[in-house]
């Protein structure tokens, strides 16, 4: 830590606003661990490199010995530009970084490469998605989702029940399934900016979300629930115009079935609309969640999805140990 504190630099009021901006920092689990107020500058060779799902790391070999740095997933860094190739071992690199708060593992925010152009190694900050410009014609395709942070950052305005507050305010991270590789349930699912494919059929509207290998079916047939509810519920949709909406019930109760540590229960109720908008460019994705065992009233939000037709996605399945490797750092 001492070697590291050294080396840091402080930015001032715009990277402490920018800190809150990207809050949390990382994919699934808080940035309490980092020091987003303040700038790292990280030099040296690259000796280890691990392209996984759900936190990639690097380590690199600086003056003052081996610095492990936690990045962002292949998931989120995809759409952003950064690919594996980017990065090899024995490459000599440059990268700002966020310092530890706790523990020794530092957060990687930029790849500054020698004609002094970057590259995000996280999303939130100043990583920003491409603007879309092809156009879609149905709500079929591959999309990627923007507001992420406006959703985990919204959750202390929501209207809770006593139990609700109460679960709100002893949520502990430590304990998320995505730890385990087990996603969490929409709505959140649906705001990781990933490459999510919607694949459209007479009977069904399949939602391939690239998050842990997280998958949705809504069915347009009619049919009935199964017996037992499930994490993600069930999903029926019917078409109003071209946008299609998506009711969701039969939810299985859920220690974080709501947000991230906020937990849900058999009442969890989901509407949500997918509309094709900006000549095809964008879909507005709104919803209005519900469930009276924590919530006094419904939560309604909405975000844009950028069509992204050649985006392939990550094809990087969750590593457990990439996914909790930050617990043992902390």
């Amino acid at each position: 830590m001492n070697r590291i504190a050294k080396k840091v630099t402080t930015r001032g009021v715009a990277i402490a606003c920018g800190a809150l901006a990207a809050l949390p920092a990382v994919a699934h689990h808080s940035s309490a661990m980092f020091d987003l107020s303040k700038e790292l500058m990280v030099e040296g060779t690259v000796t280890e490199f691990s392209w996984k799902n759900p936190h990639s790391y690097l380590t690199v070999k600086t003056a003052n010995g081996p610095l492990v740095l936690e990045l962002g997933p292949p998931s989120t860094l995809n759409p952003l530009g950064l690919r594996r190739d980017a990065i090899h071992v024995g490459d000599k690199i440059k990268i700002r970084a966020a310092p530890p708060r706790r523990g020794t593992m530092a957060l990687g925010r930029e790849l500054i490469r020698p004609d002094g152009s970057t590259l995000p190694l996280m999303i939130g900050g100043s990583a920003k998605l491409p603007a879309p410009t092809a156009k879609a014609a149905t709500i079929a395709g591959t999309w990627v989702p923007e507001g992420f942070f406006k959703f985990v950052g919204s959750r202390g305005s929501w209207s809770f029940t006593d139990k609700g507050r109460a679960a709100f305010q002893a949520a502990d991270i430590k304990k998320s399934t995505q730890n385990e590789c087990i996603p969490v349930g929409a709505p959140q699912v649906m705001m990781y900016p990933t490459a999510n494919r919607i694949e459209v059929g007479k009977d069904e509207v399949k939602l391939h979300i690239d998050w842990m290998g997280a998958e949705r079916v809504v069915y347009m047939d009619g049919r009935k629930p199964p017996v037992k509810p499930t994490m993600q519920g069930f999903s029926t949709g019917k078409w109003e115009g071209t946008t299609l909406v998506v009711d969701t019930s039969h939810f299985a109760e859920h220690r974080e079935g709501l947000a991230l540590g906020i937990p849900s229960g058999l009442g969890k109720h989901l509407v949500e609309r997918f509309s094709l908008i900006d000549e095809g460019r964008h879909i507005n994705y709104e919803f209005v969640l519900e469930d009276p065992e924590y919530l006094t009233a419904p939560v309604k939000q909405s975000l844009l999805w950028n069509y992204s037709p050649d985006l392939k996605p990550s094809g990087v399945k969750c590593d457990v140990k990439s996914a909790s490797r930050y617990l043992k750092e902390e």
